[in-house]
């Protein structure tokens, strides 16, 4: 598919039309409707006037169409025949009705251009505001195949994401999907600084080549040296330097594809399990990671105490400390502590109300 060429990207970033929020097809209602008043008022101004000769000065059709259509343009020619007092009062009403006609139509044009421009600039503001008052959110990177599936999949906790991307096509896809965005290249800093790269808590890099990637990679590690960077790697070459540039995780689609046809082969009951259990599409059984918050009453609490599996009917799979070390099956005697994270597995009712007690 071809791209949009630079200069003409640098002229929409000169003419400020390089963002948008409102959705086209708004303003594609509006001028349709202009369209069709304009042409229902030119229908009945000419059918007005043919049939005003015919009936005022006893002409024919094509002379009384051919008058009306030279009043209304007021080109100057002279009288097809010549007209009485009537004929003349009506020429002038015809005339006048012209005019308005006109003064109507080019009104119109202006309010589309002027309401149009001042929506788009209006509705990216509003996107800058709610974009300004993100924290602990996360910045995608490219809005392809990848990124797209990734923010509806992440749409699906209540996560805060924003999208830059630097093809302007995919703005209307962003905007039904219902996405914070940014339209510009991802490796510039003023670009990820927009995104509020300093407050987010991870960036998730999946641009189109492993190039971008790991420039973007380097610059977002520049900006904030503490978050949290997730890349994508298309080649197996392509992971070292990732992890070189800054990135604390990378994954290859293509080779986690591969994984996940060849175990639906070999254990397709357990891949079909945690289908069901990873994602959203149907309420059901979920697997789900808690972290314990300092605040929480079951800090310091045994789970034979903790009234988990009582209260809750749910199973815990494993406890990662606070320093990293992760206990699976842990024993009823496992204290949780603050910082701590359960993984726990039950109806996705009970995952929230643990939620609101390890995590208040």
């Amino acid at each position: 598919r071809a791209k949009t060429p630079l200069w003409a990207k640098r002229c929409r970033l000169w003419m400020g039309t390089n963002q948008s929020f409102t959705h086209p097809f708004k303003i594609q209602m509006n001028s349709t409707k202009h369209l069709i008043l304009s042409i229902v008022f030119a229908l009945f101004i000419i059918i007005l006037g043919t049939i005003g000769y015919m009936f005022l000065e006893g002409w024919d059709i094509l002379d009384s169409l051919y008058m009306t259509i030279i009043s209304l343009a007021t080109v100057g020619y002279g009288e097809v025949h010549k007209l009485g007092s009537a004929g003349r009062l009506f020429t002038i009403l015809l005339i006048l009705m012209g005019v308005s006609y006109f003064v109507y139509v080019a009104g119109a044009l202006v309010q589309f251009m002027v309401e149009g421009r001042i929506r788009i600039i209006l509705g990216r503001r509003r996107l800058d505001k709610k974009i300004k008052r993100l924290k602990n959110h996360y910045i995608v990177c490219g809005y392809g195949r990848i990124g797209r599936v990734l923010c509806q999949n992440m749409k699906g906790k209540p996560v805060d994401l924003v999208v830059i991307e630097n093809d302007e096509e995919r703005i209307s896809c962003m905007d039904k999907d219902g996405i914070l965005y940014i339209i510009g290249d991802a490796s510039e800093e003023t670009n990820l600084t927009q995104a509020g790269i300093k407050e987010a808590q991870g960036v998730i890099a999946v641009l189109g080549t492993d190039a971008e990637n790991v420039f973007l990679v380097l610059t977002a590690r520049q900006l904030n040296p503490e978050i949290y960077i997730l890349a994508r790697a298309s080649r197996k070459e392509a992971r070292a330097k990732l992890r070189a540039a800054g990135a604390d995780q990378v994954e290859s689609p293509y080779a986690t594809g591969a994984v996940a046809m060849a175990q639906r082969i070999i254990r397709p009951t357990v891949t079909g399990f945690l289908d069901h259990a990873l994602t959203y599409r149907e309420a059901g059984i979920r697997i789900e990671e808690i972290p314990v918050g300092a605040q929480s009453k079951l800090v310091n609490v045994m789970l034979k105490e903790s009234g988990i599996r009582q209260n809750f009917d749910l199973i815990i799979i494993a406890v990662k400390s606070h320093d990293g070390k992760m206990s699976f099956n842990p024993s009823f005697e496992t204290t949780l502590g603050a910082g701590d994270t359960v993984i726990a597995i039950g109806e996705e009712k009970n995952l929230a109300k643990l939620e609101t007690v390890l995590n208040p």
